[in-house]
This record gives C-alpha cells, structure tokens and sequence, in this order.
C-alpha cells in the first residue's frame, strides 16, 4: 500500500477541512486513481459526502497511489482537528507533500512542508545592514551584515565607489541575496486504515425527489441571519427549546443510525422555499414568530436525462404549477444548521433541494481556484440535513 503526491489549493483544502471540522472530529478519507471522496457521519446532526477530482488537490504528475483492493483503493479515518493543524502549517509553503508510511508499525499520514524564511528584523532577502558610516562600529564606505537567525556576522567594510571594495560588497551582496533560508516542517497525522468492507454499508441516504430547488444566496449572509435568530430563541426562551415538541424525520437509504435524534438540542429553525425565486427563514415560538425573506432567487433548470420520471411528471413541476403560494418547508436545528453553512468559506454555487417535511439537501460546486469556469473541473460537497416535524 503506498500514497504520496503533493498538495495543490491548499488554501480550499484548509477551507474545507475548516467546515468538515465544524460538524465533527473525525472524517473518512477514500483515494482513488481519480477521485478524492470525504465522508463525515456524526452520532447526531448533518451528513457529508464530497467528491472532488483528484487533480483539485493534489498534483498529477507526483501521484502515486498503490493498494491491493480490487479497486486500488485506500480508506483512511483521520483526525480532522490534526489535518487542519497540518495545513495551517502548509498555508505559505513553496510546496506541500502527503505521504502514507509507517511509524513504530502505526500507520501515519506525513506533510512535509517548504518554506521560504526571512532572519528576523532582515530585508526582503533575509539580510539588510546593520549599520551606515558615521554609527558605532562601522567604518569606511562598505556595509556590515548580520544573519540573526544563525548568530552569524558577513562583514564587507571597504571603501566607498569602485575598486575591489566595492566589486567585493557586490558579490557579498549577490551571495547573501541568494541564502534566503528554507524551512522543512514535517507534521505527523495519525490515520487508521480502513478495511474495503469496513465502508460496505456506509452509503449515501436515499431520499425522495426533491420539491423545490433553488440557489441559496451567500451562505455567509444567511449564516449571520440563522445565527441571530437562534440567538433571539436563547434569548426569549431561556435556551430551552424543549416546549417546541420536535422530532426529526429519517432520511432513507443505507445509514440511518446517525440520523438527528432531537434530544433537546437547539431551537428549530423553518426554511421554506418556492419554484418562483423565493426563501424564508422563519423562527416561530409560543412567544416569538420572526422571518426574513430572499426574493428572486434562481430555480435551476432540471437536467431531463437524469430524472428518474418525465419532467412534467416530477415534484418540481407541480410546485411550480401550483403557483407562487407554494412552498415547501423544512424545520432545521438551528446550531446544527449554522455548523453546516460554515461551508460558505468556500467559493461555490450552493443549491438546495427541499423535500416538504422530509430533509434539506445542499450540493455546493466548488470550482477550481485557478480556473473558476471551467465546469469539467467543478467538484461537489453534499450536505444531507433532516427535518424536524411536530
């Protein structure tokens, strides 16, 4: 078994990592010849499954990727708090290498990281002077330099103008240009390699078609709105949210031990979207009923080829054809809810598909950083959020 291949974005890998981290600490980690999936399933709250194209993150030309799974394949479960911590580390590096290998036969997911430093209190190449004619301890026309970082002294002390007091500071000037430093940082992640068949019954939920999609406008925006309402909750009820008499639906499909389980979490939140551009976000108690409302939004076209029933057969059309009035609606955690749109840190296209009363389900398209409308390079996150029905 072998993995190595150097890291490419790095700054949306922190990013995602970031979000992933919000919703829980551990995440599964699936490496193909082509394609790098994340899956996180916490005990309680929201699921994601991602696929991104394996050249979004790591460079082609260094990957090597080598398992005795029938589909050269390898697993890994990884602490997402300590990946983070890696790629904080790479966020200025010259570059950035993973490697799977061993230590004291555990198995370890290694970052080597470049940098390039500066000596502290130096110029632009690590060096600068230390001190001009007429100042303590200079004398003559050149320049003294010193390389704190190391302790180190290169003093060039000649006389002003041409002659081989100044060929010399030139070449002592061209060398110390070239001696700026490179910092190697090695940061060691401990991983469990997963068995092919430890995933076999970990698999996407299976939901019904969706009713209404719509693309969510800014998710820091409607993150920000989310939050203060679920503030506002606290704040009248006491933080107790208990009186609401909420329960969540079960999202269908393979993995249904980790759906949301209520347990007097926070206060449920409503989102109500339509087929004609609009969404509300509405917060109702037995002593508060508070919304806010986005209008003309877009509703994505349906791609008919990939549809399960004729299009004018599908939910979508009816909720269309039954005109602007209607709606249909989720109730969301609300401190679930705001960990699920720290997704929004990533640039991307997010749409939401609503099943009336069922699950939200938000596919954000991450595009490649360096080529942003290139959809052949588009790679997905998909959010899997239950509702909660009275």
């Amino acid at each position: 078994m072998k993995f190595k291949a150097e890291l490419r974005n790095i700054r949306t890998f922190s990013k995602l990592i970031a979000a992933l981290g919000a919703l829980e600490k551990i995440v599964w980690v699936r490496l193909e010849d082509d394609i790098v999936r994340f899956i996180v399933i916490p005990d309680h709250g929201s699921q994601v499954w991602s696929t991104f194209s394996r050249d979004f993150f790591f460079d082609p030309d260094t990957y090597v990727l080598q398992s005795r799974n029938a589909s050269n394949a390898i697993d890994l479960e990884i602490t997402l708090a300590s990946l983070q911590r890696a790629l904080r580390s790479a966020l200025n590096s010259t570059d950035a290498v993973l490697r799977l290998s061993k230590r004291d036969n555990a198995p370890i997911l290694s970052m080597m990281i470049h940098t390039m430093t500066n000596p502290r209190g130096l110029g632009a190449f690590g060096f600068g002077p230390i001190g001009q004619g007429g100042m303590p301890g200079y004398s003559g026309g050149g320049q003294r330099f010193r390389e704190s970082t190391f302790g180190s002294t290169i003093d060039d002390v000649g006389t002003a103008g041409g002659g081989a007091g100044g060929r010399d500071r030139d070449e002592t000037l061209e060398l110390l240009a070239k001696r700026e430093r490179e910092k190697v940082v090695l940061q060691d992640m401990p991983v469990r390699v997963m068995a092919p068949k430890a995933l076999e019954n970990v698999v996407e939920p299976g939901v019904p078609e969706a009713d209404v999609n719509i693309v969510l406008p800014p998710l820091l925006q409607l993150k920000a709105v989310s939050d203060r309402f679920t503030k506002l909750a606290h704040t009248t009820s006491g933080g107790n949210s208990s009186g609401l008499g909420l329960a969540p639906a079960t999202l269908g499909g393979g993995n249904n031990s980790n759906a949301n389980t209520g347990g007097g979490s926070g206060p449920k939140l409503e989102i109500s979207a339509n087929m004609y551009g609009m969404l509300r976000l509405r917060l109702v108690t037995d002593t508060l009923s508070v919304e806010t409302v986005w209008n003309d939004l877009e509703n994505p076209v349906m791609n008919e080829d990939a549809l399960p029933v004729p299009l004018e057969e599908h939910p979508t059309t009816r909720y269309r054809e039954a005109g602007p009035e209607k709606f249909a609606t989720v109730r969301v955690d609300g401190r679930d809810w705001s960990r699920v749109l720290s997704v929004g840190r990533l640039d991307g296209r997010v749409i939401a598909c609503v099943v009336d009363g069922t699950a939200l389900i938000l596919h954000v398209y991450v595009s490649q950083p360096d080529d942003p409308d290139d959809p052949d390079d588009a790679s997905s996150i998909t959010y899997y959020v239950s509702s909660y029905s009275t």
